[in-house]
C-alpha cells in the first residue's frame, strides 16, 4: 500500500470515527434523563402528586370538528390557554412550543399533541383559529367554543384570566401563562411554569413520559 493510500485510509477511518461519536452524542441527547421532582421544578415543570380528573366538555377545533375530553385520551397533551389578539406572550409561547415539538423524534411527536384553547371565544372564531394556530405548526390544534364551558375548564385547571377594557369597545385578556400537561388517561398531570424554554420543555416532558411509562407499563 502506498503512503498516499495509507493517508487516505487513515482520513476515512478518522471521519467514520467522528461520525459515530457525533451520532452517539445526538442519540444520547435525545434520550430522557430521569429527573427528581426537585429537578423538574428547577427546570420549570411541576408534576401533581396525584393526577386530577376534570369534567368533560364539548368545544370545537379549528377544523370545525368537536373537541372534548375524549380528544385528550390516548396521548400526551400540552394545553396552552391564550387568544389570537395577544400581542406578545401567546405568539412567543406558541413559537417556543413549535421549536420544542420540531426537535422531537417522529415517535415522540406521535405521543404528543399541542393544543391552544382560546380565552376570547367571542372574537376567536373557528375560522380565525384556523388561520392563527397552524401558522406555528400544522400539527397544532386550535380550540374555541362556548365561553361558559371554557370558563369551567380553566377553573378546573387553575388557569386565571380576565378581560381588561381598552379604548372604545376594544379589550385585551390578562391570563395565566403556565402550560397544562394532560396525560394519556385524560387527567391533569402537571404544568410548566413561565418563562418557557424549548430545551427545558423537551427535557422535562421526556423525563415525565419515561417515568409514567415505567410506572404504568
Amino acid at each position: 500500500m502506498t503512503q498516499q493510500n495509507r493517508i487516505r485510509l487513515t482520513i476515512i477511518v478518522v471521519l467514520v470515527f467522528i461520525g459515530l461519536v457525533v451520532q452517539g452524542f445526538i442519540w444520547k441527547m435525545s434520550q430522557p434523563v430521569p429527573m427528581s421532582a426537585e429537578e423538574l421544578r428547577n427546570n420549570g415543570a411541576v408534576e401533581l402528586s396525584q393526577p386530577r380528573i376534570f369534567s368533560d366538555f364539548e368545544l370545537i377545533d379549528h377544523r370545525g370538528d368537536s373537541f372534548s375530553l375524549e380528544n385528550l385520551r390516548g396521548k400526551w397533551t400540552i394545553l396552552f390557554f391564550g387568544f389570537t389578539n395577544c400581542p406578545d406572550i401567546c405568539p412567543t409561547t406558541l413559537a417556543t412550543l413549535a421549536q420544542m415539538y420540531q426537535f422531537l423524534s417522529p415517535a415522540e411527536q406521535e405521543k404528543l399533541q399541542i393544543v391552544m384553547v382560546s380565552l376570547d371565544p367571542e372574537r376567536d372564531t373557528q375560522e380565525k383559529m384556523a388561520e392563527y394556530v397552524p401558522y406555528f405548526n400544522a400539527d397544532f390544534v386550535g380550540v374555541t367554543g362556548n365561553k361558559h364551558l371554557i370558563h369551567r375548564l380553566t377553573a378546573e385547571l387553575n388557569i386565571a384570566y380576565s378581560q381588561v377594557p381598552l379604548e372604545g369597545d376594544n379589550y385585551t385578556v390578562d391570563h395565566s401563562t403556565q402550560l397544562v400537561l394532560v396525560n394519556p388517561k385524560g387527567h391533569y398531570h402537571g404544568f410548566f411554569k413561565a418563562p418557557h424554554g424549548e430545551v427545558a420543555l423537551r427535557q422535562t416532558w421526556r423525563s415525565i413520559v419515561a417515568t409514567f411509562e415505567r410506572d404504568h407499563g
